[in-house]
């Protein structure tokens, strides 16, 4: 009776684990890991699932392959697999079990890192925003309102995931603990419940933590491997490991940088390939395994960017859509000159009789004729059904992820004063009867404006956006989003609002209310649609440079934001997204109503930052 019990415990923990065969083993040696009894060096690149379109999975892989690697790291985003409590969702781009057994199928291992946090420049770091809504409730602690949620969603992923474990017959070799928690905290009995929680839903495998340099005293837990980011000097990085691993390896860099990632209205990030090439050629001869971060970025689509804030007096800093990270390869997944000179270094520390396969050639690409955008509206035409309330709500309180929140009240005009938003998250576009008056942006610490009100009733609409909770260090559990605190006028509070929730995340019903143009003399944000027709599908990017700020959707795909701050002027669109035939665009622009027509090229724009001083109607 006993076995029926556990094994009844273990199916409630675990889930319908698919039985197989271990067809291979992967263990620790002193110096090195050990793959099927013999000595293994990982050469990683981290590649993240929901970056690259599903069709494209294998075609980035195989890329992989050409330039020498043996492994892909991937993390797994809490946010898109339960948007809701206790509501999961791991199909189409989220299938993550389909994504790992891609990688298997194309000779690939894979390294998984699945802990709740991921920071990755990723919305809230991964976390999904319903934990807010916990009152108190802390991320990253012991709070056992925080563990409950953590505990159902490491479950529902280990029923994903387990069983794709190398000791399952599996490609995946290892599992990572949590992610950087020596840059967060030191708490060895969190790290430990960690553990406790990926061995309750299956993880039966080699766990490893990884931290920066400075950060492992904090991050390691004993007994497990502890891996190390940013370091690559050989020397050091095996010191570290000994000291913390019982004086021995293996040595694994498990997030190596060749370049970095990019925030809006500053410089694009590049490394020239030669700064890394050498450095990999001494981490690679040293015995040393590798993770570079990232081997192909891919693209933030949707809202799903992250933010970077370091506490008061220190600027917000929210991501841009593209990832293209200087990878070694680009955004679209073609080989860049960094891609073919780490290619040449990894030849060289190949196992003897091991060649690569051939480079692929760049992917096709086309440029468009002008695309016009014949139908639109005003933003506020047509708006949802309200939530009432004395004082603002927050996005959590409107049971609210991402998007936009207009609030709408009124106030006695034919005055002049000072309007203030108290803590505002992040980006508002003011509107005073339909017309934009103000644009406050929390990256230029602005909260407030000065308002001529004509005579009468006065309608006052603040369309607010968030641009990307944070995603890195002491702030994670301030996070919410919206008008957060109150707002003034004169010095007085104004009540009695009204909240709109605008979510986009059903572009088709809005585009469903675009029946003609918007009035030539609109102010106010605007949705634009068009259609255009395409032979063969190819490659290709939107030129939004003489756009000014918004979001773009490809029959039904979120292309990503833009803003003409840059560095960022062009959307991504990939082949895989559109149609032999009629492709429908929609387009919501905050700034620059008047813009009816997209323009296409056939390489991105990166690397163009301007003032945002441009924005007029």
């Amino acid at each position: 009776m006993w076995k029926l019990l556990l094994g009844i415990w273990l199916l409630s923990v675990t889930g319908p684990v698919r039985a197989q065969a271990p067809a291979h083993t992967f263990a620790l040696a002193d110096e090195q890991f050990v793959l099927d009894g013999r000595p293994f060096q990982m050469i990683s690149g981290e590649m993240h699932y929901p970056r690259v379109p599903r069709k494209a999975w294998r075609q980035r892989m195989r890329m992989a392959k050409a330039m020498g690697l043996n492994t892909i790291g991937t993390y797994v985003f809490w946010n898109l697999h339960e948007p809701a409590p206790g509501k999961f969702d791991f199909a189409g781009n989220n299938d993550i079990a389909a994504f790992v057994q891609t990688a298997q199928q194309e000779g690939l291992w894979v390294v998984l890192r699945p802990s709740p946090y991921v920071c990755a420049e990723w919305e809230f770091g991964g976390y999904p925003y319903w934990l807010q809504q916990e009152t108190g409730l802390r991320v990253r602690s012991k709070d056992p309102k925080f563990v409950a949620a953590y505990r159902r969603y490491i479950r529902a992923v280990g029923r994903q995931l387990a069983p794709l474990q190398v000791n399952h017959g599996g490609p995946v070799l290892m599992v990572q603990l949590e992610n950087e928690y020596g840059s967060y905290g030191n708490d060895q009995d969190y790290l430990k419940l960690n553990q406790q929680l990926f061995r309750e839903a299956g993880f039966d495998g080699l766990l490893y933590t990884c931290d920066p340099a400075k950060d492992v005293v904090n991050g390691h837990l004993p007994g497990l491997l502890p891996a190390v980011n940013g370091l690559d000097k050989p020397g050091q990085v095996k010191q570290l490991v000994r000291q913390y691993h019982g004086g021995k390896g293996p040595y694994f860099i498990a997030e190596w940088y060749p370049a970095w990632f990019d925030w809006w209205g500053t410089p694009h990030h590049t490394v020239p390939a030669a700064t890394y090439a050498a450095r990999l050629d001494s981490v690679l001869g040293a015995g040393i395994s590798i993770n570079m971060y990232m081997f192909h970025g891919g693209t933030t689509r949707g809202f799903l960017n992250g933010a970077n804030y370091k506490g008061p007096g220190k600027p917000y800093e929210p991501q841009t859509s593209s990832y293209d990270y200087d990878a070694p390869l680009d955004e679209a997944g073609n080989a860049t000159a960094k891609f073919r000179a780490f290619r040449q270094v990894i030849e060289k520390h190949l196992p003897a009789g091991t060649t690569l396969p051939p480079v692929p050639a760049a992917k096709p690409t086309m440029q468009l004729p002008p695309i016009p955008l014949t139908t639109g509206r005003r933003l506020t035409t047509q708006l949802p059904k309200p939530r009432v309330s004395a004082r603002p709500l927050t996005f959590e309180d409107l049971n609210q992820a991402y998007g936009f929140v207009l609030y709408r009240t009124q106030l006695q005009g034919g005055r002049t004063g000072t309007l203030r938003i108290k803590e505002l998250r992040d980006y508002a576009v003011v509107l005073v009867n339909g017309q934009r008056a103000a644009v406050l942006d929390r990256r230029l610490s602005q909260d407030s404006v000065a308002l001529t009100l004509p005579a009468g009733t006065v309608t006052l609409d603040i369309l607010v956006e968030n641009l990307g909770r944070i995603n890195f260090g002491p702030y994670l559990n301030d996070n919410r989003k919206g008008i957060t605190r109150h707002v003034t006028f004169g010095g007085q509070e104004l009540t009695g609002w009204q909240h709109f929730s605008l979510p986009f995340d059903d572009i088709t019903k809005a585009a469903a209310t675009l029946k003609g143009p918007p009035a030539s003399s609109e102010t106010g944000p605007v949705l634009r649609s068009g259609s255009f027709t395409v032979a063969t599908p190819a490659d290709t990017y939107l030129d939004m440079s003489r756009w000014g700020k918004g979001c773009v959707w490809l029959n039904g795909h979120h292309l990503g934001r833009y803003w003409e701050v840059g560095p960022q002027q062009t959307l991504y669109v990939p082949a895989e997204w559109l149609r032999k035939g009629r492709n429908e665009v929609v387009v919501l622009e905050l700034l620059k109503p008047g813009q009816t027509e997209l323009r296409t090229v056939n390489q991105p724009i990166l690397s163009v930052v301007k003032s945002a001083a441009g924005a007029q109607p």
